[in-house]
């Protein structure tokens, strides 16, 4: 199979809450007359971003070509998951004309791109472009680097010092391996925070990157699909802290699933869960809120302090109950005590 046969992928990468699911919600409302299959990884239990994305099934992208992979890193877990999820969409009797993989915010590109020299798959699709999400807003204040010369000035004057945390690696890796870099919500940057973020990813990026301001996930489709980057033969031009590191551990983070009954009152919750963030450092909340009297079901996602909540499909045959996955660094997870700020019984 030549490699104009071969099915192109785009792999979407980008911190916890950058946007990911927003825009890959966007390119299956704008296909540009392709047939899509998305996959998607989270970190935790509980299917968030896959049951938002199947609200969103066509016959562009339908239900069964959104595929999850859910309580394991795709980096970590390339040949029990990912090989045979990629086999599956290949077996539709309708093959897809372009894969978009949604990577967890925890996840190393990386090795990902690796697993497409595996052998059975290497000849059927080819990585067509990584896209970088970061939230202008969060970079413009510099919540991972806020020096970055400073920082390496300090390593290079003293190895025993080590200013890298998991967090910024992590953001790091994902810059360092991109295409194309998209700044998410822009909008709430402004002009001059969205200036400031870019010039933080130029500092960080190991080569010349086109950098991008998008709000609410729209962007033109045609400026990040069919970029034919070839990426799983371009791997040397992607430098990663991880680079010969044969394993990639998680063990930084930990998510716990809060699951309760029908919530009387949504906005104290979502108080308790801005709460969580500004007290006990907890990174990300995503899931659904049952709300008593309200038949369509609250989709909540938080990004530390920042909270968006809305009600967004009926319950239908569900069962109403409220989910919740919370996610932080491993140190700052107290289950029993976030389940009683989120009024969880035991």
């Amino acid at each position: 199979m030549s490699d104009l046969n071969k099915i192109p992928v785009t792999v979407i990468t980008g911190f916890l809450g950058a946007g990911k699911t927003t825009l890959i919600r966007h390119l299956m409302q704008n296909p540009q007359g392709k047939r899509l299959a998305v996959v998607v990884n989270e970190f935790g239990t509980a299917g968030v971003d896959g049951d938002i994305l199947k609200s969103c099934a066509d016959d562009n992208c339908p239900a069964e070509n959104i595929m999850e992979l859910a309580n394991g890193c795709i980096c970590c877990t390339v040949a029990d998951d990912f090989i045979p999820t990629i086999e599956q969409l290949m077996a539709l009797p309708e093959k897809p004309d372009h894969i978009v993989i949604e990577t967890s915010g925890l996840a190393l590109p990386k090795p990902l791109l690796k697993a497409f020299d595996w052998p059975a798959i290497r000849s059927r699709i080819t990585v067509d472009g990584v896209i970088a999400l970061a939230d202008a807003e969060a970079v413009a204040k510099g919540q991972f680097a806020p020096d970055l010369d400073a920082v390496q000035a300090q390593r290079e004057a003293d190895d025993s010092i080590d200013h890298e945390t998991p967090l910024s690696e992590v953001f790091e890796d994902q810059i360092s391996c991109a295409d194309i870099v998209l700044l998410s919500k822009a909008d709430l940057a402004g002009d001059a925070g969205v200036e400031k973020a870019r010039a933080v990813i130029e500092a960080e990026a190991p080569r010349k990157l086109p950098i991008l301001p998008m709000s609410e996930g729209v962007i033109d489709p045609r400026i990040i699909l069919g970029l034919g980057a070839a990426a799983e033969d371009d791997l040397d031009a992607r430098p990663s802290h991880h680079d010969g590191h044969h394993d990639h551990e998680h063990d930084d983070f930990e998510s716990i699933v809060v699951e309760m009954g029908e919530v009387s009152d949504p906005e104290a919750l979502q108080n308790a869960i801005v709460k969580l963030a500004r007290e006990r450092n907890i990174l990300r909340v995503k899931g659904y809120v049952a709300v008593e009297g309200k038949p369509m079901r609250m989709l909540v996602q938080a990004v530390g302090e920042r909270l968006r909540a809305q009600y967004d499909q009926p319950w239908g045959a569900q069962p109403r109950k409220t989910a919740l996955v919370v996610i932080a660094e491993h140190d700052d997870i107290d289950e029993q005590a976030i389940r009683a700020e989120l009024g969880a019984s035991s």
